[in-house]
């Protein structure tokens, strides 16, 4: 494949909780090429609207502040960032201030395609300045990168998905951390699927069901249809 001569690219979609973030770090890290965090991309925004009071429900105005936002994507698998003209926002973006209301920006379909284009162009930068690139996210099979060399679809049961985000979020999976996982989960993929389809997998995109696997078993997956490819 020509794609893979100027670096490798991996697409990787899939609902909240299902592997992808935290296996496309360690498959990146793996192969020594950049990790693109789209997710995190449509986070940032968010927090960019609000730090200047820009109101969410303005979607022509959230859609120009795409272009207007002084946004760095650190790359590194093993330590990406998200920085805002110089000012890092890593934490920021993850609180539950963000979270609440990341799905106004991420189902503005004013924001969608020119978000997109953007990490369109970062996925190309990135693979062709470190080998290759790992993004993952909820379209990048299908819109943004639907030539990608490896394209992947990480699914999991509601049950495993919960139980992974309660335990990074909350430190534990009982009942009480689960109720407070699920609004951020359920109603996030809820929002979403409005205007992405990340549940089912588009032509020619391979669906991993981590429900069953261990991390490293998810991990292995991913780098076997990595071997694939270049092979």
């Amino acid at each position: 494949m020509t794609s893979v001569a100027n670096g490798i690219r991996v697409a990787i979609d899939g609902p909240s909780g299902s592997g992808k973030s935290s296996v496309s770090k360690k498959v990146a890290a793996h192969l020594g090429i950049g990790y693109l965090d789209t997710g995190a991309m449509y986070r940032a925004l968010t927090w960019y609207c609000l730090d200047r009071g820009i109101d969410l429900d303005d979607l022509g105005v959230v859609a120009d502040a795409v272009t207007a936002m002084p946004l760095e994507m650190g790359t590194d698998p093993s330590a990406p960032s998200i920085s805002m003209g110089g000012t890092r926002i890593d934490a920021d973006i993850r609180t539950t201030r963000i979270a609440e209301v990341v799905s106004k920006v991420a189902t503005n379909l004013q924001v969608r395609p020119k978000l997109q284009q953007r990490q369109r162009e970062l996925m190309a930068q990135i693979a062709a300045d470190q080998g290759g690139v790992v993004a993952e996210g909820r379209d990048i099979t299908t819109v943004v990168a639907p030539d990608a060399d490896v394209r992947i679809l990480m699914v999991a049961s509601e049950a495993a998905r919960l139980a992974r985000r309660s335990k990074e979020l909350h430190g534990g999976a009982d009942d009480a951390a689960i109720a407070a996982t699920r609004t951020q989960i359920v109603d996030r993929d809820k929002a979403d699927s409005t205007v992405s389809s990340f549940m089912s997998a588009a032509d020619g995109v391979v669906t991993l069901d981590t429900s069953d696997l261990t991390f490293q078993q998810s991990v292995e997956a991913v780098l076997t249809l990595v071997e694939r490819a270049r092979g």
